[in-house]
C-alpha cells in the first residue's frame, strides 16, 4: 500500500520559509501536531520553498491548518498543496481527483496503515540517542532499501525518498551509516547524527524530522 504524501509551502517574499521552519521546531507548533498526531512528519526545506513528508493525509491536513494559521497572522502570503503519489502514474496527484475506491478498501488501507504508523511509533518509545538519515536519488530505491532493512528488525521511517534509523550510541549510528553509504544506491545522501531523543526526556517531543536540500 501506498503511503506518501505530501505538502508543499511556498512563500513569496526572502527569509520567510527560513522563519517559518524555526517556528515548526518551537514548542507551541510542536506540541499543537504532537498531541493530535503523535507521528513523524519528515521537512525538506531551501530557499523559499518547503515540502512536508508523512504517511497519511490526516497528519499534513491538521499541519496545513497550523502552518496556514501562522502565515495569515504574519501577513505573509503562503501557497500550500497537498498531494499524494500515484505508485502507477509515479507521479503526485491532487488526492482529491484519485481514482475512486469503495468504503470497505478505504477501511482496510486505513486500518493497515494505523497498524504499520503505531508499530514506528512504539519502535521509537526507546528514544535512540542517535539517527541515521538518508536522502535517497528515488521513491522506488527508497523504497526497497526501507524495505529490506525492515525485513532485518531494524524499523526504518520512511517518508518518499527520505528515510531514518535509530541507533544506540554514536559508534552504532557511524557503522550504520557507513554500511547504509556500502550499499545504498550512487548518489544517496547519508548522515549520522544525534537524535532528539535525549531532548523528548525534557520537553514534548518533535513531530518533525528536519532534512537538508530540496524535496520534490
Amino acid at each position: 500500500m501506498d503511503d506518501d504524501w505530501r505538502l508543499q509551502i511556498d512563500l513569496e517574499d526572502d527569509g520567510l520559509a527560513g522563519n517559518l521552519a524555526d517556528h515548526m521546531r518551537s514548542a507551541e507548533l510542536e506540541h499543537d501536531l504532537a498531541v493530535d498526531i503523535g507521528r513523524r512528519v519528515i521537512v525538506s526545506h531551501e530557499g523559499e520553498r518547503i515540502f512536508l513528508y508523512a504517511g497519511d493525509r490526516e497528519q499534513l491536513d491538521h499541519a496545513q491548518e497550523l502552518i496556514q494559521k501562522y502565515a495569515d497572522g504574519k501577513g505573509w502570503q503562503a501557497k500550500l498543496e497537498l498531494r499524494h503519489w500515484h505508485p502507477v502514474a509515479e507521479d503526485w496527484e491532487d488526492p482529491d481527483e484519485s481514482e475512486p475506491t469503495t468504503d470497505a478498501e478505504r477501511a482496510a488501507e486505513r486500518e493497515e496503515l494505523m497498524e504499520r504508523e503505531d508499530a514506528e511509533v512504539a519502535d521509537r518509545d526507546g528514544l535512540a540517542e542517535f539517527e541515521v538519515r538518508v536522502e535517497f536519488p528515488s521513491h522506488a530505491e527508497a523504497r526497497d532499501f526501507a524495505k529490506k532493512l525492515d525485513e532485518e528488525g531494524l524499523r526504518p521511517v520512511r517518508r518518499w525518498r527520505y528515510m531514518v534509523v535509530g541507533a544506540a550510541d554514536e559508534d552504532a549510528a557511524n557503522e550504520l551509516a557507513d554500511r547504509i553509504r556500502a550499499e545504498a544506491p550512487a548518489d544517496s545522501k547519508v548522515t549520522a547524527e544525534g537524535s532528539l531523543g535525549y531532548a523528548v526526556r525534557h520537553a514534548p517531543p518533535n513531530p518533525f524530522f528536519f532534512l537538508g536540500g530540496l524535496g520534490g
